[in-house]
């Protein structure tokens, strides 16, 4: 597509938890934890209203579900500020320093007086009913190639609680991750094609890992983001975890808000207006579905459920149209249903007859609801009193389309598609913390964040290949991996004990193929790694056994149990191992001649020893050993 006539604007939201000793506004640890004593306590959230009288329109949808929370608080790593029941403690200064470092690598206008505002979120992921934010810089530019892209805000604020489960009305919560400091840095609408927005997420995300303080693995790292096109709506799409879809989730949205955009001049070509949309009435159509043969049909029948149906003037064909891979407008229209009321989803007329139901039970339907030809209708299967909210909301979202995007949240899906999520908040959603004082940036702060502020990646490229010796490849590779600060210490530390190549292949790739392969290696830590290097440093394991090794590890095993188990770190002969493979395979190797057998015997010599001696030495043996051969 041709981003540049669409008109693409995107803004990125990057969020990041920060490696820092406590949590943002207590002292208990920031961490996950799996096992533990906890109290549980349950809560209801309701919205309240601004300094100007106004309610925010998102808290307002998420209060009318009437769900009542869960949260289950883990006893070692959250306290009564998580439960609500203390107030917060004062700011952590560290998490507000690494929030400096990076304004001052991106020459960002820092505040000299940072104050603490409320964010009203009641979705239950805050026991509050809000998340406190603290504003640390503004503006700012992110230099990529020879274009810049603007920094609007830098901010720290607190994680949100991690959501277990939902059951009906009731949905669970645990505190483990709730006040863990995040930093938020927010780029202005700069963006204009898919491939920019992954790039400009790389390399924020490589600056952030280059101070060393931010944490790593699933859920540490989260990308919001703002698309929009001409004549379309600003959406925004929450929670992208994967870097390597950024550039789908956008492509993806431009997809939908151009047939969006289709399907209302469709629309309008065909005289329909939003109040003929909005005067249909819901019609009770069970007695017409009583003796269906449809399995779907006769489950919800039997529970006690009804059929009601909706009549979507001149809709036809339209609820069938893809809008993106894998999804429809009829699933958008599922989706405000879904969020509205406890159904598990809609069937429309552009997939019938389907599901078991009949075209003569199609017929029948659209004689009830008084269809022509161009009118297509919608059917649910649920308990009165929830199948007339769901179709209220199918209602309101199909008048929507006669004007074309509706402005929104959406959640990424795994494969970059979105989904409805909820309304776009309102600025009546922020007002002033009143618990926690002000922090005043001290030039001592400053010096601290001068320290952490990180290295130019460009630079940072040209130290690893001058100093490191590295491929220009794998330094790009290596910073930008997640675990770029454990491969950059342990690049340091081996320097001049092992080639910097092993040191990167190790943590960077060898870590991704074992992942590959189904190994769990979120349960092998940094000092594991660190110490099968040491091991292999020292010459007690060649590196060729790493990956063996660190399976091993992943299994449970301590690294001295792997090295043991897999029979390695014993001296080995390696001369004599050279020797007796020659004299068993002498008749070949004369035949073939002693200076071209050299890949015979590596191989038959590897075969034996591989994780045991490092290749380079077994290579240095054979090729002396047939040296030998040759003058007899």
């Amino acid at each position: 597509m041709d981003y540049e006539s669409l008109g693409l604007k995107v803004g990125l939201e990057l969020h990041q938890q920060l490696k820092t000793e406590r949590k943002l506004f207590c002292h208990c640890k920031p961490e996950l934890v799996e096992e533990d004593e906890e109290d549980v306590f349950q809560r209801r959230l309701r919205p309240v209203r601004s300094e100007l009288g106004e309610v925010d329109i998102a808290a307002l949808f998420e209060w009318k579900k009437g769900r009542t929370y869960v949260y289950h608080a883990p006893r070692s790593v959250s306290c009564l500020v998580e439960a609500d029941e203390e107030p917060p403690h004062e700011a952590d200064r560290d998490s507000i320093v690494i929030a400096l470092a990076m304004a001052k690598a991106f020459n960002s206008k820092i505040i000299d007086e940072i104050h603490v505002m409320r964010k009203m979120v009641i979705d239950g992921s805050n026991t509050s009913g809000f998340q406190r934010t603290m504003l640390v810089a503004l503006g700012g530019e992110l230099e990529l190639g020879d274009k810049k892209i603007g920094i609007e805000t830098i901010c720290v604020e607190e994680d949100a609680a991690r959501k277990l489960e939902e059951k009906g009305k009731f949905v669970h919560y645990k505190l483990d991750r709730l006040g863990i400091p995040l930093i938020e840095i927010a780029t202005a609408p700069d963006i204009h094609s898919p491939e920019e927005a992954k790039r400009v997420a790389l390399r924020i995300g490589q600056m952030l890992r280059l101070t060393g303080r931010v944490r790593r693995g699933l859920g540490t790292i989260r990308q919001d983001l703002n698309v929009s096109i001409k004549g379309g709506a600003k959406t925004e799409i929450k929670g992208v975890q994967r870097l390597d879809i950024i550039d789908k989730v956008v492509e993806y949205e431009v997809q939908r808000q151009l047939k969006l955009l289709e399907i209302r001049d469709i629309l309008r070509e065909r005289g329909v207006t939003k109040e003929d949309v909005l005067k249909q009435e819901f019609v009770d159509v069970t007695a017409l579905l009583e003796h269906s043969d449809s399995k779907i049909v006769k489950r919800a029948l039997k529970r006690g459920a009804g059929a009601w149906a909706l009549k979507l003037p001149k809709f036809a064909g339209l609820l069938g149209m893809e809008v993106q891979p894998g999804r429809r407008f009829g699933t958008e229209l599922s989706d405000y249903a879904k969020f509205w009321s406890t159904v598990g989803g809609i069937i429309h007329s552009d997939e019938l007859p389907g599901y078991g139901i009949s075209e003569e039970e199609v017929k029948a339907l659209r004689k009830e609801l008084e269809c022509e030809e161009m009118d297509a209708f919608v059917l649910v299967l649920a308990p009165s009193d929830q199948a007339k909210l769901a179709l209220e909301a199918v209602r309101d979202r199909a008048a929507k389309a006669i004007e074309g995007v509706p402005e929104e949240t959406r959640a990424a899906n795994p494969d970059g598609t979105t989904r409805f999520l909820r309304p776009r908040p309102g600025s009546a959603r922020m007002y002033p913390e009143t618990d926690v004082p002000p922090v005043i940036v001290t030039e001592d702060m400053l010096k601290k964040a001068e320290k952490l502020k990180p290295k130019n990646p460009i630079e940072l490229i040209r130290e690893l290949m001058t100093t490191y010796k590295l491929p220009k490849d794998m330094a790009e590779k290596m910073i930008s991996s997640v675990r770029f600060d454990l491969a950059y210490r342990l690049v340091k530390k081996y320097h001049g004990k092992l080639p910097s190549t092993v040191v990167v292949r190790t943590v960077v790739d060898t870590l991704k193929e074992l992942e590959r392969e189904g190994v769990e290696i979120e349960r092998i830590h940094d000092e594991q790694i660190e110490e099968v290097l040491d091991q292999v440093s020292e010459g007690k394991v060649a590196k060729e056994a790493i990956p063996d090794v660190l399976k091993k590890v992943a299994e449970g095993k301590s690294v001295s149990e792997a090295i043991k188990e897999l029979g390695l770190g014993e001296k080995v002969d390696i001369d004599k191992i050279v020797r007796d493979v020659i004299e068993k395979y002498k008749k070949m190797i004369m035949e073939k001649g002693p200076e071209r057998s050299f890949g015979l015997v590596m191989g038959k010599v590897m075969a034996e020893v591989r994780g045991k001696v490092d290749g380079k030495v077994v290579a240095e043996a054979v090729r002396k050993a047939l040296e030998e051969l040759k003058n007899g």
